[in-house]
């Protein structure tokens, strides 16, 4: 069953939830997994897609969008059916894409925003009502 992890950040900036899903990615993607991030729109997974190539200098993570080359091992997409992907979501949409149960995990990011907050409360309920292993993070030095 897939397990869900929200990870709390400690501020409301847009800037800050694109860095923990690099920063997320980064590390799960040393671990040997494969993701894929479903970002809110088109325009955020393009912001996302520069900052995964200067996140860390000294580091390479092979992404693209959705057909590019490199996104069969980190994918970038905005709703997109994530094909091929089952490993790891990163999701930064408000809302529990439809196929969120076919990966084996479920990254949630929350910032402390009104809205995110708001939607996070609901997505965690949702999850916990279906029986979903639910785990909670929170990134204060983040």
């Amino acid at each position: 069953m897939t397990r869900v992890g929200f990870y709390v950040v400690q501020a409301a900036d847009q800037a800050r939830r694109l860095q923990v899903a690099a920063r997320l990615a980064d590390k799960a993607f040393q671990r040997g997994h494969r993701i894929f991030i479903n970002s809110d729109d088109e325009a955020q997974a393009r912001v996302l897609d520069n900052l995964l190539w200067e996140f860390r200098p000294g580091s390479f993570l092979p992404h693209g969008l959705p057909g590019e080359p490199g996104s069969e091992l980190v994918a970038i997409g905005w709703g997109q059916e994530p094909e091929g992907h089952d490993d790891l979501l990163i999701n930064l949409q408000r809302e529990i894409p439809a196929f969120f149960s076919r990966f084996h995990r479920v990254a949630e990011v929350v910032t402390q925003d009104p809205e995110s907050l708001e939607a996070s409360r609901a997505s965690w309920r949702f999850y916990q009502s279906r029986g979903y292993e639910l785990e909670k993070h929170d990134l204060s030095g983040v």
